[in-house]
């Protein structure tokens, strides 16, 4: 079959990739499972916009009537925050599926890469990817976003992994995929809502001219999968280290107790945390997604010079 019976590329984004501009690939699972509407929609144009103010474009991926869509409309997006958890959250096993049903889904990072890859978009934000599960030597509770990034040639700008996560493991898991861990102006892995974590980064990265020579230089001699850059939340919206880890480890009890795993244990370990933090976190989490997609905005208008 032909893939352009699945993936249609807005007029925008082919332009732009044509004519060799800047462009940011960003995720859909924020706009639907992320957080209530209509703050979801406004977070997901306001993105939008810190890419186009920092000299990129963006393209907002999701499957939407079994189609592959790399950049939505705003009625498209609106569609998503209105429709919410009701949209299918969409990693790579689920895509096939939805394809043929004619159904929609909100991309994760694993699909969102996978979408990006086919259009030809080398850059990706998002606010932190998944990973090893705290437990998953007992659970196989792994992310699909470690084994895309074992094999897809796309760079994800984030603030580390979720902090929900095993972090150790997670960057075990990594090494041995060889997906190289960056930091940017860090040595230590960001933990999402903290800046520091305790686990020690591959590299420390001073400039997005920098990584844009890196990634050149990796896919340029064939070493195949993604990298990750580890770009810390800004300080001020920073949390407190004990705090959170507090909040998590309550959660975490609270998600082992009601049987909850899979799919559906980072919407509700986040959704707990948001609660026992009264707020703060997703206010963290909002703020760390601007700024991971300021930074992903350099790095495209460095990588395509």
């Amino acid at each position: 079959m032909n893939l352009k019976n699945y993936l249609e590329v807005s007029p925008e984004i082919e332009l732009a990739l044509k004519e060799n501009k800047p462009v940011v690939a960003l995720e859909s699972t924020i706009i639907s499972h992320g957080m209530p509407y209509p703050q979801n929609v406004e977070t997901a144009l306001k993105v939008e916009e810190i890419i186009r103010e920092n000299g990129a474009i963006p393209a907002t991926m999701a499957i939407l009537n079994g189609k592959l869509k790399v950049g939505l409309s705003k009625e498209e997006i609106d569609y998503l925050g209105k429709k919410g958890l009701k949209v299918i959250k969409a990693s790579r096993r689920d895509i096939p599926v939805i394809l043929a049903k004619k159904e929609d889904g909100a991309t994760t990072v694993a699909s969102t890469m996978i979408l990006a890859n086919l259009a030809g978009i080398k850059i990706f934000a998002t606010g932190g990817i998944g990973g090893v599960h705290r437990g998953a030597e007992t659970t196989m509770d792994i992310s699909a976003d470690l084994e895309e990034l074992a094999m897809t040639d796309v760079a994800v700008v984030c603030a580390g992994a979720k902090s929900i996560l095993d972090l150790g493991l997670t960057l075990e898991y990594l090494e041995t995929k060889g997906v190289p861990v960056l930091g940017y102006k860090t040595k230590e892995l960001p933990a999402f809502y903290t800046r520091e974590s305790g686990f020690n980064l591959d590299a420390k990265i001073d400039s997005p001219e920098e990584f844009a020579e890196i990634l050149k230089a990796k896919w340029s001699v064939g070493l195949k999968g993604g990298v990750v850059i580890a770009n810390p939340i800004p300080e001020k919206f920073a949390m407190d280290y004990n705090t959170i880890h507090n909040a998590i480890e309550e959660a975490l009890k609270e998600a082992k107790e009601n049987h909850i795993k899979g799919k559906e244990s980072t919407p509700f370990l986040l959704a707990k945390v948001k609660e026992i933090t009264k707020g703060k976190s997703l206010e963290s989490n909002i703020e760390l997604v601007f700024n991971n997609a300021k930074l992903a905005a350099e790095i495209a208008k460095n990588f395509v010079k």
